[in-house]
């Protein structure tokens, strides 16, 4: 098995903004991913499994809602903690933060804000251990980038609604215990259930035959006539900003993870520099391996000033959604160019998964689309710029014969 070294960079000594607790909520997350899942994630990934045995742990260390208070089972941590066990997360694999993202912020953080007393006191604590696991049921196999257009939809059955529909791409969905599913009532608007496996005409396939995130469950979500009862139903919003707002919190995480993944590309960029010997010299010692690191740093040096000060925003509870549109889509450009970057640093050793450069490049490929692409956070930015928006275009009309 390999020995993680992983030694985190910090350029700006940003260690210094940070509290005794988010210094100890990150080294305790830093230390169990060494111990428990840096040795085993290779062969995770090579085969296509998450490793179900580590769930109890992610619970042990906060990684299932952070921020979500004691009295619901929660560590009560604030947003920087929360945004530090990501990175630590992902710094290990990307579809290990994925599950833990989903856990956080697509599952508890919707029943937390959303949910009735009754949900809150019967979920949470239970997700929050990890004795039990949920997934987000949002993306439908036409609609994606425009979730308001989706086509499941639950009618009225007196003490219960009847849920047709179904989601994809949907991480956790395997071996999820319940799914938070987005859906329109009969006068279109949207509201979330939730569903419980075991319900008639609920079903979950896997999804095979991914390049990307392969240490991750990914699935669909089935409902043929789900007999769903009212009170699984989110009764504290409605409307396609309440998903939303989940996604918020969610992008807000991956902009700490995919950081992580950057910083465990370069420091593995940096360690083998000064390593590899070639003319006589390590390669470190020559001006092209050296403008590579010094612009990886300080790229990472940016995104962790950018996050940082992200964090305090989410604490004040200031932080807008393009805001958090614009650390994720930094965040992950820079990751995947750091990857591709200590990829060629390292030449051909580094496409074995002797290194993890490989591993993160293919993950990053996903985390670029999931959850608002690249392409679509760059118009979130460009419409809060100038307060117009540019993701629909009407038809042209087809000019008569």
């Amino acid at each position: 098995m390999k020995t993680d070294l992983y030694t985190h960079p910090d350029y700006y000594n940003m260690d210094d903004l940070l509290s005794e607790e988010h210094k100890l909520v990150r080294d305790a997350a830093r230390a169990w991913v060494k111990k428990e899942v840096s040795p085993i994630i290779d062969e995770h990934y090579e085969k296509a499994t998450f490793p179900m045995h580590i769930l109890p742990g992610l619970g042990e260390i906060g990684a299932f809602g952070p921020y979500i208070p004691a009295e619901y089972g929660g560590p009560g941590l604030d947003q920087i903690s929360y945004g530090l066990i990501m990175q630590e997360l992902e710094r290990c694999d990307s579809g290990l933060r994925s599950t833990a993202s989903v856990q956080s912020s697509l599952v508890m953080y919707p029943i937390w804000k959303f949910g009735s007393e009754e949900q809150k006191q019967k979920y949470l604590p239970k997700l929050a251990t990890g004795e039990m696991i949920g997934c987000f049921g949002l993306t439908e196999p036409d609609y994606g980038s425009n979730p308001g257009g989706m086509i499941s939809n639950f009618k009225d059955d007196g003490d219960y609604v009847i849920l047709n529909g179904a989601k994809m791409w949907i991480s956790n969905a395997p071996f999820a215990d319940i799914a938070v599913v987005w859906a329109k009532n009969e006068e279109g608007r949207i509201h979330g259930l939730i569903v419980e496996r075991g319900m008639e005409g609920f079903s979950t396939p896997e999804m095979h035959g991914k390049l990307s995130l392969r240490a991750s469950a990914t699935g669909e979500l089935i409902f043929d006539n789900v007999r769903v009862p009212k009170s699984n139903i989110l009764p504290g919003k409605s409307g396609l900003g309440a998903p939303l707002a989940c996604l918020d919190s969610a992008r807000y995480g991956i902009a700490w993870g995919a950081l992580g993944a950057a910083m465990d590309c370069y420091d593995q960029a940096v360690r083998y520099s000064k390593e590899r010997i070639q003319f006589g010299h390590p390669i470190g010692a020559f001006q092209l391996i050296q403008k590579k690191l010094a612009e990886m740093l300080t790229e990472i040096t940016k995104a962790q000033l950018l996050t940082f000060r992200l964090g305090q925003l989410r604490n004040e509870g200031r932080a807008t959604s393009a805001q958090i549109s614009m650390a994720k889509r930094n965040n992950v450009e820079i990751a995947l160019n750091i990857a591709r970057e200590a990829r060629q640093i390292h030449g051909a050793m580094g496409i074995t998964n002797e290194y993890s450069m490989m591993r993160h490049m293919a993950n990053l490929e996903s985390v670029l689309t999931y959850e608002g692409t690249h392409d679509i956070h760059l118009l979130i930015t460009g419409m809060d710029i100038t307060g117009i928006p540019a993701f629909t275009r009407e038809m042209p009309e087809k000019k008569k014969k």
